[in-house]
């Protein structure tokens, strides 16, 4: 599943959901993202968390500003429904839901409405993993093949992939297998099928090399806590964690829940069945706000709960301390990956004071962002039923609003300046060394410049087959930044690392309060040799989708084919589905070609030609293709 910042929404946790466009939609809008009201009493007693009697602060000011927000996200996005909980202390101040579960009926969201959660599943993966290590049962630094010795891949290097990795998105598996990842009923089998697929598989970068969004990661602890304990991971996390922690209505996707009792998701004004999200550690949580504060509480208190250690003080500690510092490939040092958590010091509660931990989840019909503030003694999830749904700036701005109104924030932060810097002066030579086609795992992009000083970029477009401007008349400035005066709120740099030139924008994100920095994508070196015959002539061919479950939701959202061409402007690469440069490795194999980290790097494909009954089929993260034209 992807994750999402509040600048950039990047979700199957956060882009948004796919545009009514005449092209149909391909496998890269899927990966993108893994009225009435309802309320509890306030102040309400957190169930198993112990704590007094007496009431905490109801915070009407926060409670106010985040109704309205909440009420505007909906409508913009079309969710019909959305749920909230605040902990404050050891006390829920505020819980409440939003809209309905049914047009037609007007049944109304309850905070007792179940919504997956997508990748917020992965703080229980991180949790159940550190559990693992309180029993000696597992080493976080230990490799995966001395759980899993029947692991592995074509790359050498799957030797050296440690626990850890997995669960930091440090590992170099390519990034989401696609197969029956999400559908309307259950599909057994789907962390068995990642590792078998695995094995024809390379790695995308060494192990630990970098930090990138990683699903598979994630999915592979599934099979690590099944061969040490002998149970399913949704099992095992049921008896180890939810149980203890009384989160009665949390679990995973196994089987059909009662009509009503969850938020259902829509393709349009339809409402759909049931949601069924198969990689269970990767995204696969169904749960309710309420539930979460009882996570929360055991993570703000340590991992214990009402004199229950379910885990050490000094797992709940690994869990939030930054994983990516020493890298060999980090772009962006502020960015702090946990374990589990996207930040284990999000940026913008970093900019009023107080360490998050942030962890944000999407799946085909659901977006989240859940938050614990340990030292604070706050905590938060926001959870809507529609893809666009964009928690991240609400809880923010609730979280900010919370802390003042708690009396541990006096103001709340300015908003960052974008004011333009002066010119700065730079070599025609330096501006050519950054020009050409550049890759990442969605849609190549150009740099050209007119004149030898400005540089204008442009990003590759799917339907019209063409390059479309993305940010234009940029010019460098005493920052190290370029700027451009018609688009001054996203500003772009060059970086050299690791022996390779990449793109980096900067923007404020949408709280206001602080900026965010991401790598976009690396500069494409001339092709080592024009592509093979076999390739070429495959050229302009376009590929159906033919193993996904008729229960699949990506079909019933439309996908089902991709294209391979090639850019006239980089020959000798492939460009596959209008989203991934990749280079042959062979007649019948294409491999990835990009590492960016962080998120614009994710979800790679390697593609295998097979020949059926005379008949080319292409394999890609799972899915497989036939030939259409």
């Amino acid at each position: 599943m992807p994750f999402q910042t509040s600048a950039h929404p990047l979700a199957a946790d956060d882009r948004a959901p796919p545009r009514a466009t005449s092209r149909t939609p391909s496998r890269r809008d899927w990966l993108a993202w893994a009225g009435a009201t309802a309320l509890a009493p306030l102040p309400a007693l957190l169930s198993g968390c112990g704590g007094s009697n007496n009431p905490g602060p109801h915070l009407a000011a926060t409670q106010a500003w985040g109704r309205h927000e909440i009420r505007q996200a909906m409508q913009a996005s079309q969710a019909r429904a959305a749920s909230v909980a605040l902990l404050q202390g050891d006390r829920l101040v505020w819980q409440e839901a939003f809209g309905v579960l049914d047009e037609t009926s007007r049944a109304p969201a309850t905070p007792d409405t179940r919504f997956n959660v997508g990748s917020v599943s992965k703080v229980l993966a991180a949790l159940a993993v550190m559990i693992l290590v309180d029993r000696q049962l597992v080493e976080l630094d230990a490799p995966v093949v001395r759980y899993l010795p029947q692991f592995t891949m074509l790359s050498p290097g799957y030797r050296d992939i440690t626990v850890r990795h997995l669960l930091s998105h440090a590992s170099g598996l390519p990034g989401t297998y696609a197969r029956h990842m999400f559908a309307f009923a259950p599909q057994p089998g789907y962390a068995a099928d990642l590792e078998a697929a695995l094995a024809d598989m390379h790695l995308k970068h060494a192990p630990g090399a970098m930090a990138v969004y990683c699903n598979d990661g994630f999915t592979l602890v599934e099979r690590i806590v099944h061969a040490v304990t002998g149970q399913s991971y949704p099992a095992f996390v049921q008896s180890a964690i939810l149980n203890p922690l009384g989160m009665a209505r949390s679990g995973y996707t196994l089987q059909p829940l009662p009509a009503g009792s969850f938020a259902p998701g829509y393709i349009g004004d339809v409402r759909q069945r049931q949601e069924f999200v198969m990689g269970h550690a990767t995204g696969g949580l169904c749960t309710t706000p309420g539930d979460m504060m009882k996570l929360a509480t055991l993570l703000m208190r340590g991992g214990e709960l009402d004199e229950q250690r379910i885990v050490s003080k000094a797992g709940v500690a690994e869990m939030g301390s930054a994983q990516n510092q020493g890298m060999r490939l980090n772009l962006t040092p502020d960015w702090h990956w946990g374990l589990g958590w996207d930040s284990a010091r999000h940026q913008g509660l970093a900019a009023a004071g107080f360490v998050a931990w942030q962890k944000s989840g999407g799946t085909m019909f659901h977006s989240s962002d859940f938050y614990v503030l340990p030292q604070a003694g706050l905590a938060l999830l926001l959870t809507g039923n529609a893809p666009g749904f964009k928690p991240g700036p609400i809880a923010e701005g609730i979280l900010l609003r919370a802390l003042q109104e708690t009396g541990q924030l006096r103001v709340l932060p300015p908003r960052v300046s974008v004011a333009m810097p002066a010119l700065a002066t730079i070599s025609s030579v330096a501006v050519e060394a950054v020009l050409g086609i550049y890759g990442c795992s969605s849609h190549p992009m150009k740099a050209a410049s007119p004149d030898g000083q400005q540089v204008d970029l442009s990003i590759w477009s799917a339907k019209a087959k063409d390059w479309e401007p993305l940010c234009t008349g940029m010019r460098l400035r005493s920052d190290g930044w370029w700027w451009s005066d018609t688009q001054p709120r996203t500003q772009y740099r060059w970086e050299q690392a690791e022996g390779r030139r990449y793109l980096l924008s900067r923007e404020p994100a949408t709280a206001g309060h602080y900026g965010v920095t991401m790598p976009m994508a690396q500069q494409m070196p001339k092709a080592p040799a024009p592509l093979p015959p076999q390739w070429s002539a495959r050229l302009g061919s376009t590929w159906l989708l033919a193993n996904e479950t008729p229960d699949s939701i990506p079909l019933a959202m439309g996908a089902g084919t991709a294209t391979l061409h090639e850019l006239p402007e980089l020959p000798g690469y492939l460009l596959w589905d209008d989203s991934q440069l990749l280079l042959p490795l062979a007649a019948d194999r294409a491999g990835m070609t990009v590492q960016v980290p962080l998120n614009a790097g994710r979800d790679l494909v390697e593609l295998v030609v097979q020949t059926r009954d005379k008949e080319e089929w292409i394999h890609a993260a799972g899915w497989a293709y036939r030939r259409h034209d």
